[in-house]
C-alpha cells in the first residue's frame, strides 16, 4: 500500500462518544468505589444467576453502549486495512489473525462493562482514511432476552465488509462474573474467493470475558477460554487461548495457539505473548520467532460520530447522554436515576406490544436465511444481517448504498422516530425483503394490510439509491 498506515493512525486525533480515554495496555487499575459492588449486588445472587436480571451499580459501567464497544474491533485500521493485499493465502491469514488479536487491549481502567443497549437501540460511525477512503459502521441491538448485538461494517475501496452478532451471556459465577461471548462474526475479503458475492470469508468467534474478585479482594478483567479464526475457503484454521490465570500459578494476559491446516492438522505456527503487550508468532520448521503485534505502542483509532442534536432518539449516544456525563461526573445518584428511567420505557413498550398483540422487529437488519440453497447458506449463525443490496465491487455505489441504509455521516439525520419501534402483529404473512429474497417471520406489514409508508431521506448523498420504506408504529 501507498499510504503510510502505521504512522497515520498513530497520530490520528478522532475520538469516540466520551472524552475519557478507553486506551490501556496493561493498566489493571481499579477505582476506588469499586470495593464496593459486594453490599450492592450480593443480596441479588445466587450461584448460576443470570446477570441480565441483576441490578449492576453504575460505577463499574463502561460510559458506552456495547454496540459502540464492538468498534474495538475495527479501531486498528493500520492492521485492517492491508489484509485483502495479501497475495500469499496462508501469509493473509496471518494478517487476518494479527488484526483479529490487536484490538483487545482497547479498555477504560479498572473493570467495567458496557451499558446494555435497548431494543433498537442503533449506532452508527465512520473513519476516514488517509487515502480518502471510509469505513462505515452500523449496530443495532436486535433482540432483548437473549441480548443480540448486530453489526455491519465495510471499507467498499478496501474490498473489506464485517458481518457480526454477538451475543453475550452473563453467568455469576461466585467471586467471578463471566460473560460467554457467543455469536460469530464474518469478515470477507471482496476481492477474493471463487464466489464473488460472498468473497474469502474468515469465521471469528470472541473469547469470553471475566471479572475477577467482585465479592472479595481486588477486581480484575480476564480474557478467558479458546477462540477461533476459521478460513473455510483455504482449509486453515487459529485456534487461540486466552489463558486466566491460576490461583497459585500462571500469569494474566496470556495467550497461546496455532495457525493450521484444517484438513491435514499440520501446524504452520505457534502464537504466543500477553494481548494487553507484546504477541509473537512462531515460524514451527524454521523456528523464527517474530512479533506479531506490540499493544503498548498501538494508538487506536475510534470512529466518527455526528454530533448528539443530529441522532435520533433511540441512537446510542443521545439515548445514553445523561446516563453517560452521570457515569463521567461519577454522580452515580444521577446516573442510576437516569439509566433506570431508560429501562423504565423499554419495559413499557414491551408491555404496549404486548396489549396490542405486536412483535417487534429490526429496523435495519434481517433474519439471516440460511440453510440449502439460501441467500445465507453457510452463515446462519450470524442470526441477523444487515437488511440492504450493497454492491461489493462498485465502491462509489456501494457507499451510496450504505449510507441510504441509515444515517452515518455529519449532515445526515434521522428520518423518522417512533414512541415504540418497529413491529408487526402476530401471524400476519411476512413480504419479501428489500434484499428481494423470501418472506420471513420477522418480517411483516403493518396491521390491516396498509402499504408500508415511504419515507424519502432528504441528504443529496443517498437520493438515487433506494426508497425507504419504515414500518408504522
Amino acid at each position: 500500500m501507498s499510504a503510510d498506515w502505521g504512522s497515520f493512525f498513530n497520530s490520528s486525533g478522532n475520538r469516540s462518544s466520551t472524552d475519557e480515554p478507553n486506551i490501556v495496555a496493561g493498566d489493571d487499575d481499579t477505582e476506588p468505589d469499586q470495593g464496593n459492588v459486594l453490599s450492592h449486588i450480593i443480596s441479588q445472587l445466587r450461584p448460576g444467576a443470570d446477570l441480565s436480571r441483576v441490578v449492576l451499580p453504575t460505577f463499574i459501567l463502561e460510559p458506552r453502549s456495547m454496540l459502540e464497544r464492538i468498534t474495538n474491533f475495527m479501531a486498528h485500521p493500520e492492521t485492517l486495512l492491508p489484509m485483502p493485499t495479501v497475495d500469499d493465502p496462508l501469509e493473509r491469514f496471518v494478517s487476518v489473525v494479527k488484526f483479529y488479536l490487536s484490538g483487545w487491549h482497547i479498555k477504560p481502567p479498572g473493570v467495567k462493562k458496557p451499558l446494555n443497549p435497548i431494543l433498537g437501540e442503533t449506532f452508527t460511525g465512520y473513519w476516514k482514511y488517509p487515502d480518502g477512503t471510509y469505513g462505515y459502521y452500523i449496530a443495532e441491538q436486535t433482540s432483548h432476552h437473549p441480548p443480540k448485538s448486530s453489526y455491519f461494517f465495510m471499507a467498499p475501496e478496501h474490498n473489506i465488509r464485517i458481518d457480526g452478532t454477538l451475543i453475550p451471556r452473563s453467568k455469576f459465577l461466585g467471586n467471578s462474573a463471566g460473560s460467554m461471548m457467543e455469536g460469530i462474526a464474518i469478515l470477507r475479503f471482496m476481492n477474493r474467493g471463487s464466489n464473488k458475492e460472498k468473497g474469502e470469508r474468515y469465521i471469528l468467534t470472541q473469547p469470553n470475558m471475566y471479572a475477577r474478585n467482585i465479592l472479595i479482594g481486588k477486581m480484575k478483567y480476564e480474557l478467558g477460554d479458546h477462540s477461533y479464526v476459521r478460513c473455510p475457503e483455504n482449509n486453515l484454521v487459529a485456534d487461540i487461548e486466552f489463558k486466566t490465570k491460576g490461583y497459585f500459578s500462571g500469569t494474566y494476559n496470556q495467550i497461546g495457539g496455532t495457525i493450521k491446516n484444517s484438513e491435514t492438522n499440520e501446524v504452520y505456527y505457534e502464537l504466543s505473548g500477553l494481548w494487553n503487550q507484546e504477541m509473537y508468532i512462531t515460524d514451527v520448521k524454521t523456528h523464527k520467532k517474530e512479533l506479531l503485534f506490540d499493544a503498548t505502542k498501538a494508538k487506536p483509532t475510534p470512529p466518527s460520530v455526528r454530533p448528539i442534536e443530529q441522532q435520533g432518539e433511540r441512537e446510542s449516544q443521545r439515548l445514553w447522554q445523561s446516563t453517560v456525563k452521570g457515569i463521567l461526573d461519577r454522580n452515580h445518584d444521577v446516573a442510576t436515576d437516569e439509566k433506570t428511567k431508560i429501562e423504565d420505557r423499554q419495559r413499557e413498550e414491551a408491555a404496549k406490544r404486548t396489549s396490542e398483540g405486536v412483535e417487534w422487529h429490526p429496523r435495519l437488519f434481517r433474519r439471516v436465511q440460511g440453510g440449502p440453497g439460501g441467500p445465507d447458506e453457510g452463515e446462519e449463525d450470524l442470526d441477523w444481517i444487515i437488511n440492504a443490496q450493497i454492491n461489493p465491487h462498485d465502491p462509489q455505489l456501494a457507499a451510496k448504498q450504505i449510507l441510504s441504509i441509515a444515517p452515518i455521516l455529519e449532515g445526515q439525520s434521522e428520518s423518522s422516530q417512533f414512541q415504540i419501534p418497529p413491529h408487526k402483529r402476530e401471524h400476519e404473512d411476512a413480504p419479501s425483503d428489500q434484499n428481494g429474497a423470501g418472506p420471513s417471520a420477522d418480517q411483516a406489514p403493518p396491521s390491516g394490510g396498509e402499504p408500508l409508508e415511504e419515507v424519502q431521506r432528504k441528504d443529496t448523498r443517498t437520493s438515487d439509491v433506494d426508497t425507504f420504506v419504515d414500518a408504522k408504529s
